[in-house]
């Protein structure tokens, strides 16, 4: 994610999280920790590109890190992308992010009432440790607190040269982009 797509991440955050949105001002600072030999950040967009050759954000996923662990800050997908599989492909590159932050354990918060995404993220191992009461505000939602422990072991292989030719007529996958860090 690049400062560019802030405005097109906030329309889909809105509308996303309409009660505990984040503000341009917290995607800017997040990313300004995202770049250069001293980055603690890290932040993907996945785009789609339409027949007329326009791209459109159509996910994103952020992560920080801090010392030997790293917190989830926030995945979220446009809804006619749900059950695709682009929050595990987002949640993939976070994990290989906190793995070359050199984390031990990856954290994050997630509403109660998100048992869809509470699912993908057992689906990687992260198993649940807390609560936090009143987390998610305006609406005053508890958050689950899940903690994933060696997040490398967590990461799928990177996908080798097929055997066999793959189908000829098979739509492309989104593109999932990301900052670059030098640390």
């Amino acid at each position: 994610m690049r400062w560019w797509d802030i405005e097109p991440v906030l329309e889909l955050e809105k509308d996303l999280f309409p009660e505990d949105a984040w503000s341009r001002g917290m995607f800017w600072s997040d990313l300004a920790h995202a770049r250069g030999p001293e980055a603690t950040r890290r932040y993907f967009v996945a785009e789609d590109e339409s027949a007329d050759g326009s791209r459109r954000i159509i996910g994103y996923g952020g992560l920080a890190a801090a010392g030997d662990v790293a917190d989830v800050q926030t995945i979220a997908v446009a809804r006619e992308h749900w059950g695709t599989g682009l929050g595990a492909t987002l949640l993939t590159e976070l994990l290989r992010a906190a793995t070359a932050f050199e984390c031990a354990e990856v954290m994050l918060e997630c509403r109660v009432d998100n048992v869809r995404a509470q699912k993908l993220y057992e689906r990687f191992g992260f198993e649940p440790i807390g609560f936090r009461r009143g987390y998610y505000q305006p609406g005053n939602v508890d958050a689950l607190v899940m903690r994933l422990r060696d997040p490398a072991a967590s990461v799928p292989e990177a996908p080798s040269a097929p055997s066999a030719p793959s189908a000829p007529s098979a739509p492309s996958a989104p593109s999932v982009q990301g900052t670059e860090s030098n640390g």
